[in-house]
């Protein structure tokens, strides 16, 4: 049951990365190539003058990157504690003295209540992801 559980969450996980990639951090990808190749154009600008000019073409990307790492991992870490709690839960019903069948049953329903809340939560951390990307290196 929980390995159904996790495959419905990485599935809706990974459509959200592949749009974020495809409308967001490809374009930015572009922008951060052609940016670099300027900077190798200019046969006036010293190595490092050069040098700087391409961290700063790399600057939005990386920024975007962080971003989108660092959304995950927080709804990765809200879902986890989500789900250690329901490991809580049918721990304390064992030792209550609970059958284990009924243990697994409300543990499996826990962990699924805790799967629907946080798919729920994709579409707008999927949309406050792209509207933050949009203004970066604005």
């Amino acid at each position: 049951m929980a390995e159904v559980q996790q495959l419905r969450v990485q599935e809706a996980v990974d459509a959200m990365v592949k749009s974020v990639e495809k409308e967001n951090i490809r374009k930015m990808q572009g922008l951060m190539f052609r940016c670099s190749a300027n900077c190798c154009e200019d046969s006036q600008a010293s190595m490092q003058q050069v040098h700087q000019c391409i961290e700063r073409c790399h600057a939005p990307l990386a920024q975007a990157q962080a971003l989108v790492t660092s959304e995950l991992e927080r709804f990765q870490d809200r879902l986890a504690r989500c789900t250690m709690h329901c490991n809580d839960k049918a721990k304390d019903s064992i030792d209550a003295g609970n059958k284990e069948q009924q243990v697994k049953r409300q543990l499996d329903s826990c962990v699924a209540k805790c799967v629907d809340d946080h798919m729920h939560l994709i579409p707008t951390m999927t949309k406050k992801m792209k509207e933050s990307l949009s203004s970066i290196g604005k």
